[in-house]
């Protein structure tokens, strides 16, 4: 097959997260296996106007926030120069709505929708205009496919009048070879919890460091550490030293690979506690090292998480209830290492290989291919 597949942003982007992730693991995989994947997505100050990642070409065009405006016209350009089976367009920012710039058959990429909480994280301008693009995604998309990533993003999707028989649901994979547990490398001492991702308001960090303030009154040797950077970082800083826990909290701020493996490895836990997300794929990276997870019972996470089996689920922004479980998992060794091993036979059930296989079939079935 010959694939368009237009994004917000791809991977070597230096605000990419997990939505670039997942689909690179996806289209790189259907590339290595002989269809033809050209990218048109948004580039960043100094970056390279082309590029080749992963057999995928890549095609870049204006910035971070004026991709929305000239991102259409470059897929025009593309669309007229190459002869292509079908057009895969992500979800993850705004819908550029690519359904009315074709007649090829389309397949909408949803990792979730942000719908209200859109608010938690932009002034109201900005997130009414994210509101309100997302609802006119079922009249914008008439004849598209839908790709969900999680039966919550799919239930969002018929919530907003997509018709059931229009989505396909396909979980993420994990690479389980090298997330995984490393014999002789012990949980940390005294016991730590991470969270491992973007700092933006939304994902809810706050809540974790304000749990940990309530667990350190009965356990004061308990830490958090927090790996990733975002404009929330000096924010969650403040929060941390004004409740007396900057020397509780180690922000790490970006990590390469074999520190973020050694953290979800010796963490007791790995928290995710956002309001809402397409899937999870650090509690499912934390799974596959043998690391249970606590997260918001949110749409999203509540897929990824099998509650009281590889982890908990507790209510969004409930930081009592965080703490609690906190507490529980931090005197109670055997019952970390219980839920880690069940997190870990999760994990393995799903393979990145097996999710391209799907997002094959499912292209072919858009477009007759053989």
């Amino acid at each position: 097959m010959r694939i368009l597949l237009v994004n917000w942003q791809d991977r070597e982007n230096p605000h990419a997260g997990g939505a670039e992730i997942h689909l690179f693991e996806l289209f790189g995989r259907l590339a290595g296996r002989g269809h033809q994947v050209h990218m048109v997505c948004s580039g960043w100050p100094g970056a390279p106007p082309t590029a080749t990642i992963d057999a995928i070409t890549v095609e870049r065009h204006g910035g971070r926030h004026s991709f929305a405006l000239v991102g259409r016209r470059a897929i025009r350009r593309a669309l007229a120069a190459g002869r292509y089976d079908c057009l895969v367009e992500d979800v993850n920012k705004l819908p550029l709505y690519c359904e009315r710039l074709t007649r090829l058959p389309v397949c909408v990429v949803v990792p979730h929708l942000f719908g209200r909480t859109a608010f938690e994280e932009a002034a109201w301008p900005m997130a009414s205009a994210v509101v309100l693009a997302e609802r006119l995604i079922p009249t914008a998309y008439p004849g598209a496919q839908f790709h969900a990533i999680s039966e919550s993003t799919r239930d969002d999707l018929m919530a907003r009048g997509i018709a059931e028989g229009r989505i396909t649901v396909i979980h993420p994979g994990i690479d389980c070879t090298r997330f995984r547990p490393e014999p002789g490398l012990d949980r940390s001492d005294p016991p730590s919890f991470l969270y491992v991702g973007r700092l933006r308001r939304y994902k809810g960090v706050e809540y974790l460091i304000r749990a940990l303030d309530l667990v350190r009154r009965t356990r004061p040797d308990v830490r958090v550490d927090i790996a990733g950077g975002g404009d929330d970082r000096a924010r969650l800083i403040a929060i941390a030293g004004n409740l007396g826990l900057s020397d509780a909290v180690t922000f790490h701020g970006f990590v390469d690979e074999p520190t973020k493996l050694r953290l979800l490895r010796t963490a007791w836990a790995h928290v995710f506690p956002s309001p809402k997300e397409g899937w999870g794929i650090t509690i499912m990276e934390a799974a596959g090292c043998g690391t249970p997870s606590i997260a918001s019972a949110s749409p999203g996470l509540q897929d990824s998480v099998q509650a009281g089996r590889t982890g908990f689920l507790v209510p969004h922004g409930d930081v009592e209830a965080l703490a609690e479980r906190m507490l529980y998992l931090a005197g109670d060794r055997s019952a970390v290492e219980l839920l880690g091993a069940a997190a870990r036979t999760h994990a393995e059930a799903w393979s990145w290989d097996d999710a391209a296989t799907a997002t094959e079939e499912h292209l072919r079935s858009l477009t007759g291919a053989r």
